[in-house]
Formats: C-alpha cells, sequence, structure tokens
C-alpha cells in the first residue's frame, strides 16, 4: 500500500493544494516519491484545524519532479475515490465552518477494500462482505442487509501475505447511508489489541 504522507500548516495551505476541478475533487501532494497515472494510493492528510489524521483512498493523476530553478515542488496530483466522498466533505466542511461536530478521534481510521466473513455472535452461518475502513479500534462492515445497533459480530479476515484467518469479535455502534455499520472492536483478551496492529501493519505493507 502506498502511503503519501501530507501536513499542511492551515487551511489556507490546504486550499491552495486542493484541486475542486477534478470530479471527485484531489490534492496535490509534495513527495520526491515517483509515482505513474493511476497508482492507487492512500493520502494521510494532517492539517492544523482538522480534529485527526484523515486517510483517504486516491489515486495517482499525474506526478512531476522538482524543477528547483523554478522554484517547482516534486508532487503528485491524487483525485479522491469517490467512495470518499464523506471524508472528502468532512474536511472542506470544516474549513469551511460548516461542521460543528469535529470531536476527536481515538485512532485513524485506513481505507482498504478487502474481504470478510461474517456472521452474528449467536449464529454458526458465516456471509460474505467486505470491510472499507479499519483501525485499532473498529472497521466499516458493507453488507447487504441492514444490522440493528448493538448487534455483536465475528469477522474473519485474511491479511495480505497471510493464509490463516483471523477472528476478531464487534458490536455495531452506528449506521451510514450507503456505507455500511460501523463495528467496534471487542478485546476479549490482552492479546485483542496487538493482533489489530499486525493486521494493519500487515495491509499497510502488502495491500
Amino acid at each position: 500500500m502506498n502511503i503519501i504522507k501530507v501536513r499542511f500548516r492551515s487551511k489556507a495551505e490546504f486550499h491552495k493544494h486542493y484541486n475542486d476541478e477534478l470530479e471527485n475533487g484531489g490534492l496535490f501532494c509534495p513527495t520526491t516519491t515517483e509515482f505513474a497515472a493511476s497508482d492507487e494510493v492512500v493520502v494521510e492528510l494532517n492539517v492544523e484545524g482538522l480534529p485527526n489524521k484523515v486517510m483517504i483512498l486516491g489515486h495517482v493523476v499525474w506526478w512531476r519532479p522538482a524543477l528547483p530553478r523554478l522554484r517547482v515542488r516534486a508532487g503528485a496530483m491524487v483525485e479522491f475515490e469517490n467512495e470518499e466522498a464523506a471524508k472528502r466533505d468532512f474536511i472542506l466542511d470544516v474549513f469551511s465552518g460548516n461542521r460543528s461536530d469535529t470531536r476527536r478521534r481515538r485512532h485513524t481510521r485506513l481505507p482498504i477494500h478487502i474481504p470478510v466473513r461474517w456472521r452474528p455472535s449467536d449464529s454458526a452461518d458465516m456471509r460474505e462482505a467486505g470491510i472499507s475502513e479499519i483501525s485499532v479500534g473498529g472497521a466499516l462492515l458493507k453488507t447487504d442487509e441492514a444490522l440493528e445497533l448493538g448487534t455483536e459480530v465475528i469477522l474473519e479476515l485474511t491479511t495480505p501475505g497471510g493464509s490463516v484467518p483471523i477472528s476478531i469479535a464487534g458490536k455495531v455502534t452506528y449506521r451510514t447511508e450507503g456505507e455500511g455499520s460501523g463495528i467496534k472492536f471487542l478485546y476479549r483478551d490482552g492479546g485483542g489489541s496487538r493482533r489489530i496492529r499486525e493486521v494493519i501493519r500487515r495491509i499497510k505493507m502488502y495491500g
């Protein structure tokens, strides 16, 4: 997984790099790492004024090398993916003053697209689904059916580079229209969070 870390000191600096001419919005990300057009990347965005770092999935439109004599920085123009519209709008709303709910999250969410199997904790019937975000605290589970708040579930996922599925217990804590169910992980033992951190490390390395 290619992660481009971007830090801006102000919302004005963010807007200077933001590109609203791209269909889904995008961002010029200063980086000396060379990318090809259409490369999938995750932009880890850290801007003064945002309550958290935001990790947003996108693809490279173009990359340019530095031209020191012309004071041109090396970097990639990244267009955000359509499914990341909620994150894009959150960022823009915060900087426009239209967002009042800016509570800080404990864990930064990593955007991903990997298949999982899941079941309600009181059922043995496994079902196919996917997750589009994951953090040490939870995941966004995309299912064909609406899950009731408070439903406890078991997720099974196989990490990139892994061969044995990992089981994770969780509980539905919110619903996002069109995006799925927010799952809070329930750690039954002291090693639970360490296993999730290893999952995330493998996704970043091999995803």
